[in-house]
């Protein structure tokens, strides 16, 4: 009779703990989600502390599919004042955001979406840039360890450009949003990505790409190395056309 007891309590137990499992697993299914932190700090002749962070989450609901991303870049460097003495001042500092949401079409990974982004780069040939694009995404092609994703629609920008007076002009206007990601998993631990996004208007076009490489260290844990390039046409003068960033970051996958 114990015996017999005791199994029925633990058969209800398992009852009891079958729809939670589920629940974790249906919700680990939805939300994916990736932390990248990386730091370079130098000290002696030169001293300099340089900070990169990333947090990049995907919610895949059933006829949605989300992409919230943000990130940030802050560099310190000590510079010699003319009169020799040396102070820390900070000579990167940017943050941005975007979202985008996918309405999921009939056909396989085809979608409708709208995106908006934003960015705050104090240092930068703009200080402020936001974008709203709207459009439709597809794959071009996809094999067992290769994919390439696309997407393109009209949208619209305002920017904010700092003059070498220390005033500041703005601009907004109509502009053209293409995109694409291409993912290539080299081996069983490493992956390539490559990301080009293109955003082209009368006043200014500005082209962003990311070239990386990540391989793995253990089931959640990656290094990964990487190579950014911004470009914008249009820039005050005294400001670079092309900014560019060389990484290597942890990568934590949740």
């Amino acid at each position: 009779m114990k015996f017999r007891l005791t199994a029925l309590a633990a058969g209800l137990a398992a009852l009891n703990a079958a729809p939670t499992l589920a629940q974790d697993e249906k919700a680990a299914k939805v939300w994916k989600a990736t932390a990248e932190l990386g730091m370079i700090v130098t000290s002696g002749n030169t001293e300099t502390t340089t900070f990169q962070g990333k947090m990049d989450a995907t919610q895949d609901l059933e006829m949605w599919k989300n992409q919230y991303v943000i990130s940030a870049l802050f560099k310190e460097d000590e510079i010699t004042q003319a009169d020799g003495t040396k102070e820390t001042e900070k000579t990167a500092e940017k943050i941005s955001g975007s979202v985008k949401s996918a309405y999921k079409l009939d056909k396989d990974n085809a979608n409708l979406f709208i995106f908006g982004s934003h960015t705050d780069d104090k240092f930068g040939a703009y200080t402020k840039y936001s974008t709203l694009a709207v459009g439709y995404g597809d794959r071009l092609f996809e094999t067992d360890t290769m994919q390439l994703d696309v997407e393109i629609g009209p949208g619209y920008f305002w920017a904010e450009q700092e003059l070498d007076d220390g005033t500041t002009v703005d601009e907004e206007g109509a502009i053209i949003r293409a995109a694409a990601q291409y993912d290539w998993q080299v081996t069983e631990s490493a992956d390539f990505r490559q990301t080009l996004a293109v955003e082209s208007g009368q006043d200014n076009t500005r082209t962003t790409s990311d070239t990386s490489l990540s391989a793995r260290i253990n089931g959640s844990m990656q290094m990964k190395v990487g190579f950014t390039v911004q470009s914008d046409s249009d820039v005050t003068e005294g400001k670079e056309k092309t900014d560019t960033t060389t990484y290597v970051t942890l990568v934590y996958k949740f």
